[in-house]
């Protein structure tokens, strides 16, 4: 069993069990009690006072927890069961009478909800078909699948102390498999909106895909109405925990943003033309960048990726979704989204990179500009180097860091034919290739924005997903 939530417990590491019971007999407040440290046979006690919140019976893990009732309530409970035997009998009767009109109505209800279930119920006796027959081969797998007391005994029963953030798919927990190996376990919530047949198709997208600037997906688990995806552990977080905080903001040297921003080049030209299918990652951002041991860039999150196949280069949806702040405009106004819109959301993340600001909440005494708009003007006025107000140690050289905020300004032109693709932007960013002149950024102006009137903090880090939209119009 998960014990409740400590919040309103007391505990003692000299004491064992038998004394705990006693301490728990002796105390009227006290509600439950066991074994503080359950290693070996046992030690330590802890008590419950007041109401226990958060229990969870699991079939392999957790431990025992001692209930404790009264007498007047034991006593209660059988002249209940007494009263309640006859009870049943009236029920009983009752109900031969309405047997008929109930069966009736269930009959016409599952007539018109099969339809409904029937794909969802097929996918997942599909799943468990395959899990069932491939388990004890899973090195073989396409798509490797984890059990759920394995991802539960690795997160300590989804421990609060484990929780690494929680966004609107879910939470995302720090667990430890048996073999010692760090992961980190994304649990979708029941109210995330992704149905099992699109957390499947996210599974195989991302098992396809190898690379080392994008997030590895080590399994996946799907046993009842619980579906959860399992990857590597990235110990330095996210970059927007670095980047959006004066602190440590300061710790990332030149050449380690320079290198962050060639990873993650390097990985978006990896889904747009290397990998086995073109893919349209549509939420690139700060917050799905993780960093490994190294501060090597991973690009993480698919759970918004598009596939193109072929020779398509665009699609359009009447559903936009992304966050604020990095979305081209073409795909936040008309619902066309391309390889050119993810290198929109990507020269918004090489500025934001360079200069520690969001583009979204960037504000100036100077005038009402986002970063994009502050960005062009510094260029317009040939200082573009005043973007960078504080130059960390070990600083690059400024012409490299110029030619960095060049390359930002292409990516986020207006027009999407006039971005560069992604081998056009690696080729800039490992050479030193004439580069042509900047056009006016897409949203210049921060009431421009989708959801701009919305409030948001411009330099604080984040360890949730961004506010994301559906819906939008034009303005």
């Amino acid at each position: 069993m998960k014990l409740p939530d400590t919040s309103s417990s007391w505990y003692n590491m000299s004491m064992n069990l038998e004394e705990c019971k006693e301490k728990c007999l002796r105390n009227c407040s006290c509600t439950a009690y066991t074994n503080a440290n359950i290693s070996g046979e046992g030690s330590g006690c802890l008590l419950w006072f007041g109401e226990l919140i958060d229990m969870r019976e699991y079939p392999d893990t957790g431990q025992d927890l001692f209930v404790r009732m009264s007498a007047s309530y034991l006593d209660e409970m059988r002249r209940k069961r007494k009263a309640e035997k006859w009870k049943q009998i009236g029920i009983i009767v009752g109900s031969i009478t309405l047997t008929m009109g109930v069966l009736l109505l269930g009959w016409i209800f599952y007539g018109r909800r099969r339809g409904k279930h029937k794909s969802r119920e097929n996918m997942k006796n599909i799943l468990e078909k395959y899990h069932k027959n491939n388990q004890n081969n899973s090195q073989d797998l396409e798509l490797p699948v984890i059990q759920f007391s394995a991802i539960a005994k690795a997160t300590q029963n989804f421990s609060s102390k484990n929780k690494l953030g929680k966004g609107g798919f879910g939470t995302v927990y720090k667990g430890t498999l048996s073999d010692g190996q760090e992961i980190a376990v994304k649990r979708l919530s029941i109210n995330s909106g992704q149905g099992l047949e699109e957390f499947i198709n996210e599974v195989i997208l991302i098992v396809k895909l190898q690379h080392r600037n994008l997030v590895k997906l080590l399994g996946c688990c799907v046993e009842g109405e619980e579906r959860m995806l399992v990857y590597e552990y990235m110990p330095n977080k996210s970059l927007d925990y670095f980047i959006f905080d004066e602190s440590k903001c300061k710790t990332l040297d030149w050449q380690s943003r320079i290198n962050i921003i060639n990873g993650i080049a390097r990985g978006l030209m990896y889904l747009h033309q290397d990998s086995r299918v073109r893919i349209i990652h549509r939420d690139l951002k700060a917050s799905n960048i993780l960093l490994d041991y190294e501060m090597n860039p991973k690009i993480s999150d698919f759970g918004m990726a598009r596939i193109f196949k072929g020779n398509q280069t665009e699609d359009k949806t009447n559903k936009v979704v992304g966050t604020y702040g990095y979305i081209a405009p073409e795909y936040a106004v008309k619902g066309r989204f391309s390889v050119k819109s993810d290198i929109f959301s990507f020269g918004v993340l090489v500025l934001e990179i360079l200069s520690g600001k969001k583009n979204r909440g960037f504000s100036s005494p100077d005038h009402h500009h986002n970063l994009l708009g502050h960005a062009w003007k510094l260029w317009m006025e040939s200082r573009p180097l005043e973007l960078v107000h504080d130059m960390p140690s070990g600083s690059a050289d400024e012409s490299q860091i110029e030619r960095c905020i060049h390359i930002g300004l292409l990516c986020v032109q207006n027009q999407p034919e006039d971005r560069p693709n992604m081998s056009n932007v690696v080729l800039m960013l490992e050479s030193q290739i004439l580069l042509p002149q900047p056009k006016q950024p897409g949203f210049f102006w921060e009431s421009s924005l989708p959801g701009s009137e919305s409030s948001s903090s411009a330099n604080k880090p984040t360890t949730e997903n961004e506010m994301t939209m559906t819906t939008l119009e034009p303005r």
